[in-house]
């Protein structure tokens, strides 16, 4: 499953309306709502905001959802998440702000448009397969907490979850191919154990 790289933006123009569509990576709804939030400030006359967002796996998502913003029921967000579940995409946020040109489109002409917008922005859209990761657990003295951290920075770890106690107990999703890496990390501290999941 192909996920997006960055952001990436584009315009088009239907009847005299713009439709300025944007798409980008969005692991979590509070990734996906942080877009949207940009493209509310970046264009705040824009009449309206319509979006999807699918996370996970389009055949088996997480979660997805999608809004109209105002425009008839189904004309906007529901073309867009039909678009991004056909182009096999996940962890993805499009957002479509519109413009009106004064002329309406009536309901397949917005269909149409949003569906347009959002094909147009994920064909151009950098995309990568999402490295395998495993999570693991930690266990080291309060002193190698920061070494750990700034490993997990540098390997591109994800900190899923530090408790405090007599030692540090921190939960990282660490990419498939650095596992040796962290094996041999805990192995020179020597106070750090890699526990058992």
């Amino acid at each position: 499953m192909p996920i997006p790289l960055r952001e990436h933006e584009v315009e088009i123009s239907i009847r005299k309306s713009r439709f300025i569509a944007r798409a980008g990576p969005a692991d979590t709804r509070d990734a996906a709502m942080a877009l949207l939030e940009r493209m509310r400030q970046r264009y705040p006359d824009a009449r309206h905001h319509c979006w999807a967002y699918l996370l996970g796996q389009p055949e088996s998502a997480s979660s997805a959802a999608t809004s109209d913003d105002g425009e008839p029921g189904g004309t906007a967000g529901k073309p867009i998440l039909n678009v991004i579940q056909h182009k096999g995409l996940g962890d993805v946020m499009v957002v479509v702000s519109r413009y009106f040109g004064g002329i309406k489109l009536g309901a397949g002409g917005l269909v149409r448009a949003y569906a347009g917008a959002t094909e147009a922005v994920l064909s151009e859209l950098p995309t990568a397969a999402p490295q395998p990761r495993t999570a693991v657990t930690l266990r080291l003295d309060f002193p190698r907490e920061q070494a750990l951290r700034h490993w997990a920075q540098v390997h591109d770890a994800e900190i899923l979850a530090v408790h405090y106690g007599e030692q540090v107990g921190m939960r990282l999703r660490v990419p498939d191919t650095k596992l040796s890496d962290l094996d041999t990390f805990c192995a020179a501290l020597r106070d750090v154990r890699r526990m058992e999941c």
